[in-house]
């Protein structure tokens, strides 16, 4: 509320220097009213016009008994009527079928939902072609009267009419908020997955599957661990996660913009389990959702946006008390957020989606659901179009009040559907959005039940718990990658103290870990070179081979049992902290091994190529035959928890063989890979059959670290120069041999995509 300060009374005036040399000037004669009124005649006609100008507008203002809009820009909100709670009979709710479409019968379990103003475009018609999903598109008044499309079901404003949804009385005719209607025909038969899209984006590679978590239930995915957003810094509620997929100066539309500063990553995550993402928010390449602030300040008029994201980032989840931006075109709903589907009616269309992401992540809380963010899912080319800054312009003033004001909203109903009616009508209260969203919240509601939903059931929520501290072994670090971007219509790039600061995190996560390489050939040309790379982010680089060089410092080993030389190794570094292994002709990008936990093991067992289960029976070779009866004897004389754990992990009659090009071992399980090397003892176990038995005894294969799972593995016989299958993006690729200085600059040149500081060394 404005308040005026009351008038003082001014005080008397004092000389001053500049008084004394007025005095030695003749002062000028005293000006009478009507002489003064003659001379500012013109200012005080103006002055009266003004002034009769905001007086009427501030009466018609005064007067005026439309409702405020979605975080309107008066300073002084204006008196509202009351707004009523509506009263709602949820056990009373009468059942509603489809009994006048042409797909009343149909039922499907996976649905994208898209609104169309104009005939079929080329991304739609490729949504068509995603198998498994059905495309359900919804029109509205603009939407040609032939509107057709092979493969998608369309409700024209006519079909829509005769559906009986409550909502259908609260909905605009020429608007994408009628999607609302599509949510409801999709629950009414049978969703349940569904994938909030538009026409005017492509889902990359054609597999949503590919890119979401579609089975929450799968055993897999409730023992993964996500990636989290840390929750110690209690004065945060809202965060851009474009920084965490590479982005740090491209913010999504509906953050908050004094938060758009915030480039910062984080300075560690923790984790949280699979299996409760209700909303999955997609990345879109090409054109991401952002504001017109951003659209209109960070290009040139004729040029297009192009703006990529690091497609090998991980996923993040936001925990109870962090928010960020949801959209209406790349967002996947798992039937437990059903309810969050409602798009607002009372507040305009380019704010109706952003204020439906706020209001249903708060109400996730309270379900146990999470927000997680996803790499990159779907293409959007820019079209080059007027942004409607207009549309927005309230979006921008008071969105960050809007985060303060969930944050601390709190409710005691025991039922979810309450709460929710509850909050709704807060909103309303409190002038976020109209009492109309209100009513519509009410049949939106209702209309859930009467197509058969089932609200989720209350869980306990932890905003008001102390957040307690995080210790080391809680802690995961990611260090986003900085790619390219384009600001106030010059692009960015990395900048050397970013790539030095870079090799400084790296180095600082690494530097307790011993890389053992294990190099197959001559070394006089490689192994200067192999510590020159490794040995700036390892706490040292010991090189094996099956020829000793005392010169280089080089030790003997045999490669078919290289394992059994461990144990000397680990003993001569009894302060580190892990020991990774190396095969020489397997490349490491140490930049995409961040995330993984150094207190767990790593292998490359979900990489089918590299580790492999053989069935025992008669038909197999001699040499199979041999191995397995030598791991049968040391399993027997395991201990207790070493031969329970491997035979958990193991199936009986069968020999788990795995190339072994990449492993670590971290402190935690050194002392129990030295007690099974000796067990091996005189055995003629290779190293491919010792080493998966070693792990498999080791722990479970379901607490392992993913960190190898996406590596690079060609065969070795493949015709392809190994520079044209490498990646940047993964944490390692295989085969890659090098055998002089040609291959060591080449090798340099391509991994320069993810350290540019080695174009140095090229």
């Amino acid at each position: 509320m404005l308040v005026q300060n009351p008038p003082t009374t001014p005080k008397p005036h004092q000389k001053s220097s500049q008084t004394h040399l007025a005095d030695n000037f003749p002062r000028p004669k005293p000006i009478t009213l009507p002489k003064w009124v003659s001379i500012n005649l013109f200012k005080i006609t103006t002055f009266s016009i003004l002034t009769l100008t905001i007086a009427a507008l501030f009466f018609l203002h005064s007067s005026s008994d439309s409702s405020s809009t979605f975080l309107c820009f008066n300073s002084r909100p204006k008196k509202r009527s009351p707004v009523e709670l509506p009263k709602i009979s949820f056990k009373s709710i009468k059942p509603i079928s489809d009994k006048s479409s042409v797909y009343a019968s149909f039922r499907s379990e996976r649905w994208i939902v898209v609104s169309v103003s104009d005939y079929p475009s080329d991304s739609l018609q490729k949504l068509v072609k995603i198998r498994g999903w059905q495309v359900l598109a919804i029109g509205n008044s603009k939407t040609p009267s032939d509107w057709k499309l092979k493969g998608v079901i369309f409700l024209s404003l006519e079909e829509q009419a005769n559906l009986g949804f409550r909502v259908l009385d609260h909905l605009p005719y020429d608007s994408y908020l009628r999607k609302s209607v599509g949510y409801l025909f999709a629950i009414q038969h049978g969703a349940k997955l569904i994938f909030d899209a538009d026409d005017r984006g492509e889902v990359i590679g054609g597999d949503l599957g590919k890119h979401f978590d579609l089975k929450l239930s799968n055993v897999d995915v409730m023992q993964e661990r996500i990636l989290q957003y840390n929750r110690q810094n209690v004065n945060r509620s809202v965060l851009n996660p474009y920084v965490h997929f590479g982005q740090r100066s491209v913010w999504p539309r509906g953050l908050p913009l004094e938060n758009v500063g915030e480039v910062a990553h984080e300075e560690y995550y923790t984790e949280v389990f699979g299996g409760m993402q209700y909303i999955q928010q997609g990345i879109s390449n090409g054109l991401p959702d952002v504001d017109s602030v951003f659209y209109f300040t960070r290009k040139l008029d004729s040029e297009a946006f192009d703006i990529r994201f690091d497609e090998h980032a991980p996923k993040v989840s936001l925990p109870q008390g962090i928010m960020a931006p949801l959209n209406s075109f790349n967002t996947l709903f798992h039937s437990n957020a059903f309810w969050a589907l409602m798009l607002p009616v009372s507040v305009s269309s380019m704010a109706s989606d952003v204020l439906r992401g706020y209001w249903a992540q708060r109400l996730l809380w309270e379900v146990g659901g999470h927000v997680v963010v996803y790499p990159p899912t779907v293409h959007r080319d820019d079209k080059i179009e007027s942004y409607p800054f207009v549309e927005e312009k309230d979006l921008h003033v008071n969105v960050g009040r809007l985060i303060t004001f969930l944050a601390s909203w709190r409710s005691n109903k025991h039922l979810f559907f309450k709460k929710i009616l509850d909050l709704s009508y807060s909103l309303a209260v409190e002038g976020f959005w109209t009492e109309k969203d209100l009513k519509f919240t009410a049949a939106w509601l209702e209309d859930l039940l009467s197509v058969g939903y089932i609200q989720p059931k209350l869980k306990a929520i932890e905003l008001d718990r102390p957040r307690p501290a995080a210790n080391h072994a809680d802690r995961r670090e990611f260090f986003p990658q900085k790619l390219p971007s384009v600001h106030l219509g010059v692009k960015e790039s990395e900048t050397v103290n970013y790539e030095i600061g870079s090799l400084v995190r790296w180095k600082k996560n690494f530097g307790n870990v011993v890389l053992i390489m294990y190099v197959d050939g001559p070394v006089e040309g490689t192994a200067l070179k192999w510590r020159l790379l490794y040995g700036r982010i390892f706490k040292t680089v010991v090189i094996l081979s099956g020829k000793a060089n005392a010169d280089l410092s080089v030790e003997q080993a045999p490669k078919d049992q290289v394992y059994k030389y461990l144990p000397k190794i680990f003993n001569s570094f009894t302060s580190s902290g892990g020991f990774l292994f190396l095969q020489g002709d397997t490349i490491l990008n140490y930049w995409n091994l961040m995330q993984a936990d150094k207190s767990k093991l790593w292998i490359t067992n979900k990489v089918s190529q590299s580790w492999t289960t053989l069935s025992i029976n008669g038909d197999n070779s001699e040499w199979n035959s041999k191995q397995a009866d030598m791991v049968k004897k040391v399993v027997s004389s395991m201990p207790v928890h070493l031969q329970v754990s491997y035979k958990e992990n193991s199936k009986e009659k069968s020999l788990t063989v795995c190339s072994s090009e990449v492993f670590y071992i971290p402190r935690l399980f050194v002392g129990d890979f030295v007690d099974l090397v000796g067990l091996v003892d005189n055995f003629g176990i290779h190293h491919t059959v010792a080493v998966p038995m070693f792990f498999m005894a080791m722990d479970s294969a379901l607490k392992f670290d993913s960190v190898l799972s996406k590596m690079i593995y060609k065969p070795k016989e493949t015709t392809d120069k190994p520079s044209n299958f490498y990646s940047a993006q993964v944490p390692a690729v295989h085969p890659w041999t090098v055998s002089n200085e040609a291959d060591f600059m080449e090798l340099m040149r391509v991994m320069a995509a993810g350290d540019p500081l080695l174009m140095d060394l090229v």
